[in-house]
């Protein structure tokens, strides 16, 4: 009996097909003879509606679609790190050598390479208890990641034998006793990404992902296993911003997801990050990087695939207790193919089109992220997921459904906006409108681990720039000259901030990255700076003097000191002391 659906209707990236009462919900399907990926998302009888995930240009009705009987899955061990994958984990070194430039329609590769081996050293020995996400060895991946192999989930037993050696990815390594017999333990997990890979419980994220990015770490800081949203118009800068993080976030694996990307960016990415040096170990950024590349000619519901894709290989990583920190650009380009095939299917539409389930598919996908006891029998081991994800409203418009649902599920908000971009002012993101929520959950960490005012310094910076943009109007309506001394000076400090602080060259080689001690030095200086040109302005010293000091060029270019040198940042400080002392003399 022939157990393959036929083609009863083809709208686009959505098959449906007829003789399908065998499979289930998600299950993976190949379409007809040129065997196209595709997963099934809606029943109706024994009609299945099919969400195809390469062209179907040339597909007719009639032609046969064969079940595989599983969900989408993805392969996970040694050899993911230094991969460039797209959305459904087809590796595209392998397909370019196979076809070209041009990805063929039906063709297929293997995730991890298996005639790889990979030399594997064992941590447990022979009739050792080992239960689901205990450690049974590693592989040194690359010169910087140790990959754990690890007890798969729902698995557990005492250790029969285990061998030290070099395997590939298929070969057994180990095998487990368990109440059913004899479990053969390979290198290589299968996983549905749809499902969460599971941990112990979930714990309350206390410590930053430092960024290197003054604004973020300052202002809107992030906590590691926390949630980032990024959103901008076109031109503001998210692309560069996404790359700084991922360049620079002191997370020990990246997952870096182009979803529905311009190839363009795309392509930069790809060309610049094996080139990029690792600033922790001096080895290349690639050694811990896996990158998920899906451009926007690339059929529309890859775009789904690839995010769920990233973020399971993402909590693999999680849960052999490294930091991962996943960046997903754009989840406007997902949310456009949720749109795009809910069309398809008829479904009654929510605001601006897009599917009344938005919010929730949103919703799912960040869940995933956050700080976790991981599965393990012996000590407490802990991995964290920090996920952020861009946005790409039309026309930087915040108002739009995709902005608003996220929104309600993330905790930091990066506001990008354009007219800092225009007034070349980079990283755009708006101090006004942007906010974190994990300042409170942070803040032990950082006061005993940075500086006991660090917050105090935050809370006066951020005070001088508000009152900058309540100044702003009456300085259009009657000019500089009328305000008052005072405000002369909340205008010059807030200049100071703005132009020698949050702004960031992400190209020069010390601008680029500025560790956390230095911010906390630069952000001190400058408002030392305003504390002493305070107390001299009560002291009857003229504002403009102040304006004309020497000094500000001294502190115009502690961005450029570089990280080594950063103790001469506190002489700063004593010659601010000095120039107002020569001028209480004049």
């Amino acid at each position: 009996m022939d157990d393959s659906g036929k083609i009863v209707k083809v709208a686009g990236p959505l098959v449906v097909a007829g003789n399908m009462a065998g499979s289930k919900m998600f299950d993976v399907v190949y379409v007809s003879d040129k065997r196209l990926m595709g997963e099934i998302i809606e029943f109706n009888g024994d009609l299945a509606s099919i969400q195809v995930y390469e062209e179907t240009g040339g597909i007719g009705v009639g032609e046969p679609v064969y079940p595989t009987g599983g969900p989408l899955m993805v392969e996970l061990g040694p050899g993911l790190l230094q991969s460039i994958y797209d959305g459904i984990q087809r590796p595209l070194d392998e397909i370019y050598k196979n076809t070209g430039n041009f990805i063929a329609r039906g063709v297929s590769a293997a995730a991890l390479r298996r005639e790889r081996k990979w030399k594997f050293e064992p941590v447990v020995k022979k009739g050792d208890m080992v239960s689901a996400g205990d450690f049974l060895g590693f592989v040194n991946e690359t010169e910087i990641v140790r990959h754990y192999i690890m007890v798969p989930p729902g698995i557990s037993g005492e250790v029969k034998s285990i061998e030290k050696g070099e395997f590939t990815v298929e070969n057994t390594i180990a095998i487990l006793k368990d109440a059913n017999g004899d479990r053969e333990i390979k290198m290589m997990q299968r996983w549905p990404v749809r499902e969460p890979r599971p941990y112990i419980n979930k714990i309350s994220p206390d410590m930053p992902l430092f960024t290197g990015q003054r604004v973020i770490d300052m202002f809107f800081p992030i906590a590691r296993g926390g949630t980032a949203c990024i959103p901008g118009p076109f031109g503001s800068g998210k692309t560069v911003v996404q790359h700084q993080l991922a360049r620079w976030a002191n997370a020990e694996i990246i997952v870096y997801i182009g979803c529905g990307e311009r190839g363009n960016e795309m392509t930069e990415v790809l060309m610049e990050f094996p080139e990029l040096t690792d600033p922790r170990s001096g080895a290349p950024l690639m050694q811990r990087t896996v990158l998920i590349a899906n451009t926007s000619n690339m059929p529309v519901a890859a775009r789904e695939a690839s995010v769920y894709t990233g973020i399971t290989i993402a909590e693999y990583f999680r849960d052999m207790g490294y930091s991962v920190a996943l960046m997903a650009v754009s989840t406007s380009r997902w949310a456009e193919a949720m749109r795009e095939i809910s069309g398809r299917l008829e479904e009654m539409p929510g605001e601006e089109g897009y599917p009344a389930y938005l919010g929730a598919r949103l919703a799912s996908f960040y869940e995933r992220a956050g700080m976790v006891v991981c599965l393990s029998s012996g000590k407490e081991r802990q991995g964290a997921l920090s996920v952020i994800g861009a946005v790409s409203p039309p026309g930087g418009d915040l108002s739009d459904p995709v902005v608003q649902a996220t929104l309600r599920v993330v905790k930091v908000f990066w506001s990008l906006e354009d007219r800092l971009a225009y007034a070349r002012h980079f990283p755009a993101i708006s101090w006004l409108s942007s906010y974190s929520l994990y300042i409170e959950n942070i803040k032990d960490y950082v006061t005993k681990n940075v500086k006991d005012d660090y917050f105090d310094l935050q809370a006066e910076a951020m005070r001088i720039l508000e009152k900058e943009s309540e100044l702003e109007e009456i300085v259009r309506l009657v000019g500089v000259d009328a305000l008052s001394g005072p405000d002369r000076l909340i205008l010059l400090t807030a200049r100071m901030l703005r132009e020698d602080f949050l702004h960031q060259i992400a190209y020069h080689e010390v601008d680029t990255y500025t560790p956390i001690e230095k911010q906390y030095k630069m952000i001190d200086t400058i408002i030392y700076f305003y504390n002493q040109a305070d107390n001299y302005l009560k002291m009857n010293i003229e504002i403009k003097a102040i304006e004309n000091m020497k000094i500000k060029d001294k502190i115009a270019r502690m961005k450029y000191i570089k990280n080594e040198e950063i103790s001469s940042i506190d002489k700063i400080k004593e010659d601010i002391d000095k120039e107002f002392s020569s001028m209480t003399e004049e």
